[in-house]
């Protein structure tokens, strides 16, 4: 039998790069959350990401780039495509783009489609990471398949055993997945909601941001059971039911051990950088169900309610 390495304590930049040059994944902080990251190029290093994390093969991976360069090295970039680039790059975004006939990326990594999905993180240990290494890694989030997304390096090193090295970036900023947008055929269609919100791209770009005109699985998180913690998660409640933990927002909110508030003074961008943190306590302690209060649908609370009904959605399909 084979010897496992343990990781239970967060490792270098220049380790980290040392290991993803051996072909293994490591935990690597970004704006959003942890993702697990493989080189991009290395079919081996990616299919490690999808063994690692249980994911399904059919489900495409973000790649995520140092520069513009490296980035135009893989995609295909029309103008509409590079305007939206230059005003939110880098940052909490992914875009969904042709891929070039020549890219060196994997198969593995875009699920057999024609494109890809890309971004530049901001995060600077992220960045630090990319430029050293000197070539792109594919990165979801660095979690168990379907379950809650970690925003600490603790949360990666817990939810592998140890297993995977991981960088300590800190607690993430926005503590939600990256916006994605597909563009195509001079339309800007929105495929995950995130931080960058539709009225931030629409007020930049001056474009309509449309909904996807399918349910196909075209970019990540787009599964409907996703984000998930063991426990069911009940939205939209006004109050706790008996033995029910309770996850609060602005004003509905309820004192306890079981209970959590996102943001008592009502801020949607706490909310969001609380969200999983959040679950992840409230499930820690062994609840059957923890109650949701409602979450307005605006600006960012589309992101967090998008979240919150994939979290929630019936996990036996």
């Amino acid at each position: 039998m084979n010897e496992r390495h343990l990781y239970p304590n967060p490792v270098s930049v220049n380790e980290a790069v040392e290991h993803l040059h051996n072909g293994d994944v490591v935990g690597m902080p970004t704006e959003t959350v942890y993702g697990l990251a493989g080189l991009a190029s290395n079919d081996d290093a990616v299919l490690k990401i999808f063994q690692t994390k249980g994911r399904p093969r059919f489900n495409p991976l973000i790649v995520h780039c140092a520069d513009m360069t490296m980035a135009r090295e893989i995609a295909e970039f029309d103008p509409l495509a590079l305007k939206v680039a230059n005003a939110f790059w880098p940052g909490p975004l992914t875009l969904v783009l042709p891929k070039k006939a020549n890219a060196r990326i994997s198969d593995l990594v875009t699920a057999g489609l024609d494109t890809v999905a890309i971004r530049l993180p901001k995060h600077p240990m992220a960045r630090r990471l990319l430029s050293t290494l000197g070539q792109p890694v594919a990165a979801p989030s660095a979690n168990p398949s379907g379950k809650l997304s970690p925003t600490k390096a603790q949360h990666v090193i817990d939810a592998f055993g140890g297993a995977v090295p991981v960088l300590d970036g800190g607690a993430c900023e926005a503590g939600v997945e990256s916006t994605i947008l597909a563009i195509e055929n001079n339309r800007i269609i929105l495929l995950r909601p995130g931080n960058v919100t539709a009225e931030m791209v629409e007020s930049e770009i001056g474009i309509k941001v449309n909904l996807p005109d399918s349910g196909k699985i075209v970019a990540p998180g787009m599964l409907k059971s996703h984000y998930a913690p063991n426990a069911k998660v009940r939205l939209n409640a006004i109050s706790p039911n008996s033995g029910e933990a309770f996850l609060g927002f602005g004003s509905a909110a309820f004192d306890g051990p079981n209970c959590r508030n996102l943001s008592p003074k009502a801020d949607l961008a706490e909310a969001a950088k609380n969200l999983f943190q959040y679950l992840r306590e409230l499930d820690a302690m062994g609840v059957a169900s923890i109650a949701v209060a409602p979450i307005p649908i605006e600006g960012i609370g589309i992101a967090i309610n998008d979240r919150l009904a994939r979290a929630a959605a019936d996990r036996t399909t």
